[in-house]
């Protein structure tokens, strides 16, 4: 009976020594890197019949496991491990679940390379995740959509048939209570990420990449959410690094690193006639690097709603095309938009602590609407310089009611006008 004593006391010793040491634990064969994982089941996609060699399609074993995980009454990981490259199609994995999972990605999951592989029906939606409640997705690993076959046939690249809308590759549907940190997005086939009819939502140290010249891949997509938070993000894409769309309320993003891309933009709102509606968000701490645009808010005449109490602050542009911009009359079309008499309304957006270079010669657009101009817009300790000093930086104005605070270089217009 002693011995026995002696050997137990060792083992809780030598236990709480890799605990303490921040070392792997391994639960039931399973090594997951300093997370404590004793009160949760852990469901590895390999024993569901996953290849994990990047060839045989393992979207039926990793449905399998999701389906058995969400099922538990203890909380439950999902294990992609780590080595293994997961080839997988369309997938849809829903709730709502009897407990909360942890979707552990310390592999890579990818999508399939070539276009056949996709139905007409799901290639809208690449993985998708719907009506979960308490779900945190992380482990340091990747997920590749294989973007490229798609982007030679983007809309977006060559309109003439047939052109094709591609698949997003993460879509979060009517989640709460989300968590989403250290992975690795690269060359989704659009949009990066997608959160969208969901509730407290933590993003945090996310790396996503694809080339610039790929066409709508969005870094991370907020639409008809609340109480979102991104921070220690680095997003290099081929269009907005963040794209904050209707229905957005309570957005805080910090300590983004954003370029290439087309910046930080809210909208576009208010397309084809549509209501939009935006409120409280802030960006606090970004730096952009060669983007399209720095801090844009962009809305569609003929809309409606509004998009207020808004903080664009502490951000450093590098080369930005275009800095600071308010266009209440933006277009994405091949021919002139018709002027229209109703705009979304644009009001208490505060621009505080920029600073940096442009890389074309109006460093701030203000361009609100003539029935319905942008109010209430402060711009606080703002110096933007014209790239290489070659000159200096103008802006333009229109129907904008601004005011300044501390030092504005350069200045939109007359206060008030």
């Amino acid at each position: 009976m002693g011995s026995n004593i002696v050997v137990f006391l060792s083992a809780t010793l030598l236990v709480f020594f890799l605990w303490s040491v921040g070392a792997d634990k391994d639960i039931n064969g399973i090594t997951l890197r300093g997370r404590s994982l004793e009160s949760k089941k852990v469901f590895n996609v390999r024993r569901y019949g996953a290849h994990g060699d990047g060839r045989h399609d393992d979207t039926r074993s990793i449905a399998k496991t999701w389906a058995a995980a969400c099922s538990s009454s203890q909380s439950a990981v999902v294990l992609i491990p780590r080595g293994k490259r997961h080839l997988i199609n369309h997938v849809t994995l829903s709730g709502p679940c009897k407990s909360s999972i942890m979707l552990m990605i310390e592999g890579t999951l990818m999508a399939p390379p070539k276009g056949s592989h996709w139905s007409k029906k799901t290639n809208r939606h690449w993985i998708m995740f719907n009506d979960v409640d308490g779900l945190t997705i992380a482990g340091g690993g990747t997920i590749d959509g294989n973007g490229k076959i798609w982007w030679q046939n983007s809309c977006k690249t060559n309109s003439r048939p047939p052109c094709k809308q591609a698949p997003t590759a993460l879509t979060f549907y009517s989640c709460k209570n989300l968590k989403l940190e250290n992975l690795k997005l690269v060359n989704s086939q659009q949009i990066h990420m997608s959160v969208e009819d969901c509730s407290h939502v933590k993003i945090a140290r996310l790396s996503i990449t694809a080339p610039g010249t790929s066409p709508n891949t969005d870094g991370i997509h907020i639409t008809r959410s609340k109480h979102v938070q991104v921070r220690d993000c680095t997003i290099k894409t081929g269009d907005d690094c963040m794209s904050i769309e209707d229905g957005t309320e309570n957005l805080h993003a910090s300590n983004i690193v954003c370029g290439p891309g087309h910046g930080i933009s809210i909208g576009s709102l208010g397309d084809r006639g549509s209501r939009a509606h935006v409120v409280n968000v802030t960006v606090d701490t970004a730096w952009l690097y060669g983007t399209a645009n720095g801090a844009r808010i962009k809305t569609w005449q003929g809309g409606r709603g509004y998009a207020k109490n808004i903080v664009f602050e502490n951000m450093v542009m590098g080369d930005v095309r275009n800095p600071i911009v308010i266009d209440q009359n933006y277009c994405d079309s091949a021919t002139p938009c018709r002027k229209q008499k109703s705009a979304v309304e644009v009001s208490n957006v505060l621009f505080k602590n920029i600073r940096g270079t442009s890389a074309s010669k109006e460093a701030i657009k203000l361009r609100c609407s003539t029935s319905v101009p942008c109010h209430g817009i402060t711009l606080e300790n703002v110096k933007l310089t014209l790239k290489g000093g070659d000159g200096v930086a103008k802006s333009t104005c229109e129907n904008a009611k601004w005011r300044k605070s501390g030092t504005v270089t350069p200045q939109p217009c007359t206060i008030g006008n």
